[in-house]
């Protein structure tokens, strides 16, 4: 089992469109790969930080293998969320892979 944690922080500017707003696009976007994404077992995005946080947005998925996570990275479907409705809106991104 492989867990795939991706953290973003959001540009200050989003074109007219609200952090919130773009959060829940991207929460639900990603959420929605799950059944669509072979090997995607679950795809959780929080998108309320404590104000503790120097993050807005987190994902903290599992995948099958690391096999299923390459896979995941290229899917069609994956790449156009990713294109849609979080890389145009993201200035920062951090990512952790680990198998649990």
């Amino acid at each position: 089992m492989i867990k795939h944690i991706i953290l973003w922080k959001l540009k200050d500017d989003l074109g007219g469109q609200s952090k919130e707003e773009i959060a829940r696009n991207i929460k639900s976007s990603l959420e929605a790969l799950v059944g669509q994404v072979p090997g995607l077992i679950s795809a959780k995005v929080n998108i309320h930080p404590l104000p503790s946080s120097n993050a807005d947005v987190m994902l903290d998925s599992k995948l099958e293998s690391e096999e299923a996570l390459k896979a995941y990275q290229t899917h069609p479907e994956h790449v156009k969320a990713a294109d849609t409705f979080v890389r145009p809106y993201t200035e920062i991104r951090m990512c952790m892979d680990y198998e649990e």
